[in-house]
Order: C-alpha cells, then sequence, then structure tokens
C-alpha cells in the first residue's frame, strides 16, 4: 500500500501516524523527517555550452523581449522531469505553470495526438467535428457527477484560458443589457488577481505592473479586496452585471476563498441580477484534489459561470466557457465565436485528459499526495522561520510565503536541478505534475532545501 494510504507505514524518510477518531474511522497526519538538503550546485548557470548560448542570443534576435528566461533551452520531459539541450534533468514544480496535470510526454495524451493528427487537424466552425461536442457533454456531465447541485448545461469551447475569461465577460456583459438596461456594465473583480493579458481580462487583473502600459483599458471594471466580505457587497450593485473571482488565487499567492466571501458574493449577485462567473483556469480540473475548486466550498457558493483551460489538454491548447441554463440559452447565433475553438486535435486529446483527470482514485491521489507534501513544507517552514513565514494552498496548489522577495530562489532551485515559479506577496508556487510520486516529492523538498539553506545565507 502507498505511504500516502491510510495504513501505519515506516520508512526512512517519514513516518504515518493514525490516530483513532472512532471505532470505524481513522484520521491519518504525516509527521516528516526531512531529507538532507541539496547543498551542493548540480546545475550551474555558469556551466551553459556556448552553442547553446548562441542559439539563445539568435532566439532573442527575433523574439518580443517578454519574458525573462534564463540561458538554457529544454528539448524535452518525461513525467515530472524535464531536459535541457545539455542533457541536465531538472524535477519540475511548475508543470509548465500548472498544466501538464498527466506530466510531460504521457504516451496517452501522445497516442491521442498521433491518431487524431493523422485523421483531423482543423475543420473550423463551419461544421460539426468528432470530438467537440462530445467534449462538452462530458464537461457537463462529468461537473454534474462531482458537484453538490447540476447546475451546468453548456459549454463553449476557445483556445486559452483568456479567451475563455473574455468570452464569460462578453456574456455578462449581454446579461446585463438584457435583464437591466444600458448602465448595468460594470464588472467587479478582485486584488491579486489573475485573469490574462488581453484588454477585457487584463480589465479585471488588478496589477499595476501590468495594467498602467496599456492604459486606458475597458470601462466598467472595479476591483475591491479579496476575501473581504463588506467591501464585495457595497460594489455589487444595480449597475453590475458580472463579477468574475477565483475560487483559489494562483499568482495572486495562492490564497483561497472563506466560505463566507463566496456565499455573500453569491447572495448578493442574485439580490442585483448580476452572474457570479469562476475562472478556475489554474485551480480547475484537479489541481486541488477535487475536480473544482468550488467544490470545496456549499452548494450556495455555485457560479453562472466556470473558465477552464491549462490543464484541460495537457499542454495542446485549448481552453473553456461552462455556463448553466440561463447564460447558455441567452446566447444567440453568432454573437460569439472563434476559428480554431473546438477543433478536433484539441478536443480529442481534452475527452482522454478529461477521462482521467476526473477519477475518483486519481482525485483522491493528489488529495493525498499534496497533504503529504504540505506537511513536507510546513516541516521546512519549522526549520527555516526566519526566511519562510506562510504555507498554504489545496491539493497540489500550494503557496511558499517568504519574509523577504524569494525571486533569487528560482535560481537558486534550478542549479540545484528543481523548477519552481514565483507569484504575488513574496511567494513561490509549488504546482508540480499531478502524476508526481512519493520519491519524486521528496528529492524536491531536498533540493528545495538546499536552495532556502543558501538564500538566507
Amino acid at each position: 500500500m502507498s505511504h500516502w494510504r491510510s495504513s501505519l507505514q515506516l520508512t526512512s524518510k517519514g513516518r504515518l501516524l493514525a490516530t483513532s477518531v472512532s471505532s470505524n474511522i481513522k484520521a491519518v497526519r504525516w509527521t516528516s523527517t526531512l531529507p538532507a538538503a541539496v547543498k551542493e550546485i548540480t546545475h550551474p548557470d555558469t556551466a551553459i555550452p556556448s552553442a547553446t548560448l548562441d542559439r539563445v542570443a539568435r532566439i532573442n534576435n527575433y523574439t518580443v523581449t517578454t519574458y525573462s528566461r534564463p540561458d538554457l533551452i529544454l528539448d524535452r520531459g518525461k513525467g515530472s522531469f524535464v531536459y535541457d539541450t545539455f542533457g541536465r534533468e531538472y524535477l519540475d514544480f511548475t508543470a509548465g505553470i500548472a498544466v501538464v496535470g498527466l506530466g510531460h510526454s504521457d504516451e496517452g495524451v501522445a497516442k491521442v495526438l498521433a491518431d487524431q493528427a493523422q485523421k483531423l487537424v482543423h475543420t473550423s466552425n463551419l461544421y460539426h467535428n468528432e470530438h467537440a461536442g462530445l467534449l462538452a457533454e462530458q464537461l457537463v456531465e462529468t461537473t454534474h457527477r462531482h458537484c453538490h447541485t447540476r447546475w451546468a448545461s453548456k459549454i463553449f469551447l476557445s483556445n486559452s484560458g483568456t479567451e475563455a475569461n473574455e468570452g464569460a465577460l462578453k456574456f455578462a456583459r449581454k446579461w446585463g443589457k438584457q435583464h437591466g438596461n444600458s448602465n448595468k456594465i460594470k464588472v467587479v473583480a478582485f486584488t491579486n488577481a489573475f485573469h490574462g493579458r488581453s484588454m477585457g481580462a487584463l480589465s479585471a487583473t488588478y496589477n499595476p505592473k501590468y495594467q498602467a502600459p496599456f492604459a486606458p483599458l475597458v470601462p466598467g471594471f472595479v476591483s475591491v479586496p479579496y476575501n473581504n466580505v463588506e467591501a464585495a457587497v457595497q460594489a455589487i450593485d444595480g449597475d453590475t452585471c458580472g463579477v468574475i473571482l477565483e475560487p483559489i488565487q494562483g499568482e495572486g499567492g495562492v490564497h483561497a476563498a472563506s466560505e463566507s466571501f463566496l456565499a455573500a458574493v453569491r447572495q448578493r449577485c442574485d439580490q442585483v441580477g448580476a452572474l457570479l462567473i469562476y475562472d478556475e483556469i489554474q485551480c480547475g480540473l484537479g489541481r486541488t484534489g477535487k475536480l473544482w475548486a468550488h467544490q470545496h466550498y456549499s452548494e450556495a457558493c455555485q457560479p453562472d459561470i466556470l473558465t477552464m483551460a491549462k490543464p484541460l489538454a495537457n499542454g495542446v491548447p485549448i481552453g473553456a466557457i461552462m455556463t448553466n441554463q440561463k447564460v447558455g440559452d441567452m446566447i444567440k447565433l453568432g454573437e460569439h465565436g472563434t476559428t480554431f475553438g473546438g477543433n478536433p486535435l484539441a478536443s480529442a486529446v481534452a475527452r482522454h485528459v478529461v477521462e482521467r483527470l476526473s477519477a475518483d482514485t486519481f482525485l483522491k491521489a493528489v488529495q493525498e499526495k499534496g497533504e503529504a507534501l504540505k506537511q513536507d513544507l510546513v516541516a521546512l517552514q519549522e526549520r527555516y522561520p526566519e526566511t519562510i513565514k506562510q504555507v498554504r494552498g489545496k491539493g497540489l496548489l500550494l503557496g511558499v510565503e517568504f519574509t523577504k522577495d524569494p525571486a533569487p530562489m528560482i535560481k537558486l532551485a534550478r542549479e540545484r536541478g528543481l523548477l519552481l515559479v514565483g507569484a504575488a506577496g513574496n511567494t513561490l508556487r509549488i504546482v508540480p505534475p499531478l502524476v508526481l510520486t512519493q520519491d519524486q516529492a521528496r528529492q524536491g523538498i531536498a533540493r528545495l532545501a538546499g536552495a532556502v539553506e543558501a538564500f538566507q545565507g
């Protein structure tokens, strides 16, 4: 039986303690003996071959400089690992920013891709194709199986999370005009949110660094403090057509909404006739150990619209908007569209991925892995209390907040063979592939510990 199951099992790396709660229920907690920190620099940035540096310079000469990237090139991956052109192996705790839930180069995904690519890649939405409609059915019916209520009804397929959010915001604007008046166009968003980089999604992303260069943005958007019930209720008024939020924020620092906050926002939306949009692009599709992050809350918190993308096809570009019946019925012929969205290739892969990510055994394993990894991170915090302030998150969407800007940690970890991604508020995100093993998680903790020791000096 796996170490993450509820049996007593001693290992050289840790032990499970089972404490009786009742005659037939046992609560399991992980008591971690941290692995030895990897202090040695095994992947030095100074050892990048000149051929790679020349190639990076060539790439930079022809690409818009929107990304800050190290001077290495990744050319393959398998499971929870990626490899650079120099052959060095990295344990990937980014998963392509929470995208490759099934890991890199998954055999099942690769087979579906290869088979479908030889059959039909693209037709446009002038015609039905074999997979898009069945994917829509699968998403709705799988959501019914997992959620408290059968709120989901219709699907619109797009190419990315940003596109999904843009569509959701358009739907909200139409809803306001149809169920209010010409002034019912206000969209309420929240601080530390991230909804995308295109103009509508950017208008809902309260971050001056992202917004300022492109102002003026779309009018009618306001942002209020996340998890502040009073501020949210006050902002959501009769002119509000929609409210958009992440049940668990990712880039904003891995912050989970409270039950009282989501319930109050849901109630207030009902009172003023506004739509509630959940952006589950990062926190959905198994990342938190449930199919959807809002399943961690009561049915009083269900949305009208949910957007998804990142892991939907394990890295093949796709996104989707899921709506309830009233919203789906409101959108009419020609009011929204896409050339590539719902293409046979991406839809075929997504059908395969959703079937696997939504399996009860898979989700249970994510919960168990996430809890074990979180307990190790808490133990790391206890070892370095002056450096690590807090560990938070659910499943395998975890955040480690530091007492000072941890940006140097990304390089320090990478030079020990561990890839990390940052978040707001002095936080590093821990978002590995959902197929991460116990041994790989422990390797990651050892490398992270070495980076923390170097970081704190």
